[in-house]
C-alpha cells in the first residue's frame, strides 16, 4: 500500500481505534486462540474486554501458524478499516531448533555464524506466523551477577555491535522487501538503553553511569543495529539518568530518533509504561501514559495505561492528537513493510508447507557446527584432550543425562528434542559408563558414591555439572556466582579418584570457578549449547572439531571483583606501573587484579604463532587510513580456527582512556603448518571517542597496537 493510502486509512480511524492499535495484548485475549487456560491473576485484573481486543493493534507470543490464522481470521472480521494484527515474540536464539545462547554466540566470534543463526530462526519463526522477533539483545553487560547476561554477546562494545547488525541482517535480509520476503521477520533491537548496567546485577535495579560513559560504551551497538535497519526498538525497564526509559523523551527523542535517525516503531517492555508509576516519576497511570507518548512509545505491552487514559487526555488538551497520529502512523507503516494489509498471513495459506523447515535435519545440522565453534577450551593439562575413541570413558554429574541443555529464551524449544551429552558421547566414543544426578541443586551421597564407583573403572572422567537453565536468563540474578553448592562435594569425590577429569560446564553467565578449576585436568565451558548439546560436546571432546571458541566476558577471580572487563581504565596508581609503590596502589589484598580469564581467552587443540607485524606507515591522518599486518601460523599437527584481534590503546586523552581497546578481529582456517597475512584496515574515525562535552574526535598523538600475546607497535595520528 502506499503512503497515501496509510494516510487515508489514518484519517477515517477514530481516537478510540488509534489508541488500540498502540495495545499489545497476549494471545488468549483474541478470538480464535488456540492458547489454553483462563486468564486470571493480573491478567484478568486488565479488564480487557470483547470490544478492547477487536481493536488491539499487536498480538504478544503466539506459537503456531494454526493460531496466528485463526487468530487474524477472526479479527479481520470485526475490523471496521481492515487493519491486520501484527505477530511478536521473543526469538532469542531459535524457534524449535535452538543454538546457543546469545553469549554463546559471542564466543564464536564468528558474525556470519550469528547471521547464519538468525536467517535459520526467521525461516522457523515465519513458518509458525510470526512477524516479529524481540531480538537482538545488545546490553553491554560486565556484572555476571545479573541473570540475562547469557542473552548478550559480552562486554564489549564492538564486538557487541558487530553481532548486533549480524542478527539484524539476519533476521531481516533486505528490510526494504519484508513484504515479499516472507521467510524473514522484522527485528527489534533491546532494550533501550543501558539495561545490562544494573547495579549489582540485581534484575530491574538502577542504572546510574555519566552520559559520556553511556555515549562510549553502552549506545554503540544498538545503534549498529539501528544502522543495519532493525524495524523496532524496545525500551529499557530501568532509568537513564534518574529517568524511566520508557518514559524518557531526551532518551527517546533527541538520543534515539534525532541522533540514530531511527524512524520505526518504539515498543515497551512487558508492563513497562505502568511501571514508570513506581519508579516514581508519575504520580498514576495518565501521567506515565503521557510521559511515554510524549517519548514516542508507540505500542505498550500488556498493560493498559494508555487504553484507559490517551482518549481522555487528548480530549482535554493535555495531550496532541498529533503525537498519537505519529505513533499509530508508524505502527501501520511496519505492518504495511510486512506487506500484512494485501496478504495478512504473509504466504503461510497458499504454503502451508513452509512449516516442513521448522526442526529440519539442515538446521540441526548447522545448530550443531554453531554450538561446536561456541565452546570454549579453558584449561587442557597435559593435552588430556582430545580423547581417543577407544578410551573407557566414566560420564558422571547432573548435566551427563539431562536434556535441560537448551538455556533461557527457548520457550519455544521442546527438551525432548534436545541431544544430552549422554546421547552424544555414546554415539561418538566405544565404551562409556553413565552415572547422573536428578538435580543440580541437591546430589546425595548415594549418587555421588554411585558416580565414584563407574569413575574408579575409567581411563578418564567425563564430568558434566553446571547450573539448570532456569538459574539465568531473567529475573534470576545471584549474588555469588559458584557453582551450586551442592556439587563441590561431588567434585572432591571425583578428584581423590586420581583419573585424569575432564569438566564440561554448562552454564548461563560466568561463574567464580575455583573448587572446580584446580581439579580438573580439562576444562571446556560448553555454556547452554541448545537442541544439538550432547553431539557438539562430543565433537570437541573426539577431536572431530578443534575448539575454537573465545571468551566474549571475563570470568572474574571471584564475585568481590565484579565488575571486571578487560577495556578498563589505568588508574593513578597502577599495579604494573614500572615506579609502583609496594602498598599504595590500586590492588586488593587478598586476590589478584586480571580476572580468572580474560575476555578473549579460548585454548585450541593446535598452536598458533604470530609474527611479522607491519603497519603500512608510521602516521595516520583523516585522508590516510592505516594498513596493519600480522602473519599467523599454525604450528601444531592438526587443522585450527584461529581469532586474530586488533587492540588499540590511546596513549594521552582530554580524558583517561582505556588501557586497550577492541578494534578488529577476524576468524581464519588453517592447515598444518600453513601461515596466513591478516590484514586490518583502522581509519581515524576508528580513533575517536567521547569527550566530556560528548564532542566525538579523535586527538592527535601516539597510539599502541597489540596483536596476539606479544606483538606491539606504535603510530602517530596527525
Amino acid at each position: 500500500m502506499k503512503r497515501a493510502g496509510l494516510e487515508a486509512i489514518l484519517a477515517d480511524m477514530t481516537i478510540s481505534e488509534k489508541v488500540g492499535q498502540l495495545l499489545q495484548l497476549a494471545p488468549m485475549f483474541y478470538k480464535g486462540t488456540l492458547t489454553e487456560g483462563e486468564i486470571t491473576g493480573p491478567m484478568a485484573e486488565m479488564g480487557i474486554t470483547q470490544e478492547v481486543s477487536e481493536r488491539a493493534g499487536s498480538v504478544l507470543g503466539s506459537a503456531t501458524a494454526a493460531e496466528m490464522m485463526a487468530i487474524q481470521e477472526e479479527y479481520l472480521k470485526t475490523s471496521r478499516l481492515g487493519i491486520p494484527l501484527i505477530f511478536m515474540a521473543d526469538v532469542v536464539h531459535g524457534y524449535k531448533t535452538i543454538f546457543p545462547i546469545p553469549l554463546a554466540i559471542g564466543a564464536t566470534w564468528d558474525v556470519a555464524l550469528a547471521e547464519k543463526m538468525a536467517d535459520i530462526s526467521a525461516r522457523e519463526a515465519t513458518a509458525a506466523g510470526l512477524q516479529v522477533t524481540f531480538s537482538p539483545m545488545v546490553d553491554l553487560v560486565r556484572d555476571p551477577r545479573w541473570g540475562r547476561v547469557m542473552e548478550s554477546t559480552g562486554e564489549d562494545s564492538y564486538l557487541n555491535s558487530e553481532m548486533a547488525a549480524s542478527f539484524v541482517r539476519g533476521y531481516q535480509g533486505d528490510a526494504t522487501k519484508l513484504a515479499e520476503n516472507h521467510e524473514k521477520i522484522a527485528a527489534c533491537v533491546k532494550h533501550f538503553a543501558a539495561y545490562g548496567a544494573a547495579e549489582a546485577g540485581r534484575e530491574y535495579n538502577t542504572v546510574d553511569m555519566s552520559l559520556r560513559e553511556l555515549y562510549q560504551h553502552y549506545l554503540p551497538a544498538y545503534d549498529a543495529a539501528i544502522q543495519a535497519g532493525s524495524k523496532l526498538v524496545m525500551t529499557a525497564f530501568n532509568v537513564v539518568d534518574g529517568v524511566p526509559a520508557t518514559g524518557n523523551e531526551w532518551l527517546m527523542r533527541d538520543v534515539l530518533r534525532k541522533e540514530m535517525r531511527f524512524d520505526g516503531v518504539l515498543i515497551s517492555d512487558w508492563g513497562a509504561v505502568k511501571e514508570i508509576v513506581n519508579h516514581g516519576t508519575a504520580g498514576n497511570a495518565a501521567e506515565a501514559a503521557e510521559q511515554s507518548l510524549r517519548a514516542s512509545v508507540d505500542i505498550e505491552m500488556m498493560t493498559t495505561c494508555y487504553l484507559e487514559n490517551l482518549e481522555a487526555l487528548i480530549m482535554d488538551g493535555t495531550v496532541a492528537v498529533g503525537l498519537l497520529d505519529e505513533a499509530v502512523m508508524r505502527i501501520l507503516e511496519l505492518k504495511n513493510d510486512m506487506g500484512l494489509f494485501e496478504d495478512p498471513y504473509r504466504g503461510l495459506k497458499v504454503n502451508p508447507e513452509r512449516q516442513k523447515v521448522i526442526l529440519s535435519a539442515e538446521h540441526r545440522t548447522a545448530a550443531r557446527e554453531i554450538a561446536a565453534d561456541s565452546l570454549v577450551l579453558l584449561k587442557n593439562e597435559h593435552a588430556v584432550l582430545p580423547l581417543a575413541t577407544e578410551k573407557r570413558i566414566a560420564l558422571v554429574g547432573p548435566l551427563a543425562k539431562t536434556q535441560d541443555v537448551l538455556g533461557a529464551w527457548s520457550w519455544l524449544g521442546d527438551t525432548q528434542d534436545a541431544v544430552s551429552v549422554e546421547d552424544g558421547v555414546f554415539a561418538q566414543f566405544d565404551t562409556v559408563d553413565v552415572a547422573g544426578a536428578a538435580s543440580t541443586e541437591h546430589i546425595t551421597e548415594a549418587e555421588i558414591a554411585e558416580m565414584v564407583r563407574v569413575a574408579q573403572n575409567a581411563d578418564v572422567i567425563v564430568l558434566a555439572l553446571g547450573e539448570a537453565s532456569n538459574r539465568s536468563g531473567e529475573a534470576n540474578s545471584i549474588a555469588t556466582i559458584r557453582l551450586p553448592e551442592a556439587q563441590y562435594d561431588m567434585i572432591d569425590a571425583l578428584h581423590k579418584i586420581g583419573k585424569p577429569v575432564v569438566t564440561v560446564l554448562f552454564n548461563g553467565r560466568p561463574l567464580d570457578l575455583h573448587g572446580l578449576l584446580e581439579k580438573s585436568d580439562a576444562l571446556l565451558e560448553a555454556w547452554f549449547p541448545g537442541t544439538e548439546a550432547g553431539n557438539a560436546v562430543a565433537d570437541i571432546l573426539s577431536g572431530k572439531v578443534n575448539p575454537n571458541g573465545k571468551l566474549p566476558m571475563s570470568f572474574p577471580y571471584t564475585t568481590g571483583q565484579i565488575p571486571v572487563y578487560y577495556n578498563h581504565l589505568s588508574t593513578g596508581r597502577p599495579a604494573d606501573a614500572a615506579d609502583a609503590q609496594e602498598h599504595y596502589v590500586s590492588h586488593y589484598l587478598d586476590i589478584p587484579n586480571q580476572p580468572l580469564f580474560d575476555f578473549g581467552f579460548g585454548l585450541s587443540y593446535t598452536t598458533f604463532d604470530y609474527r611479522h607485524l607491519t603497519l603500512s606507515s608510521d602516521t595516520i591522518s583523516i585522508n590516510q587510513p592505516l594498513n596493519i599486518s600480522v602473519t599467523v601460523k599454525n604450528t601444531g599437527n592438526i587443522a585450527g580456527k584461529e581469532t586474530v584481534m586488533l587492540y588499540i590503546q590511546d596513549l594521552v586523552g582530554k580524558v583517561s582512556r582505556p588501557r586497550k581497546e577492541l578494534k578488529r578481529f577476524e576468524k581464519i582456517m588453517l592447515a598444518p603448518n600453513e601461515s596466513q597475512t591478516v590484514t586490518f584496515q583502522i581509519t581515524e574515525e576508528d580513533l575517536r571517542y567521547y569527550k566530556p562535552n560528548l564532542d566525538f574526535s579523535s586527538d592527535p598523538g601516539d597510539f599502541k597496537i597489540t596483536i596476539g600475546t606479544h606483538l606491539e607497535a606504535k603510530f602517530c595520528l596527525i
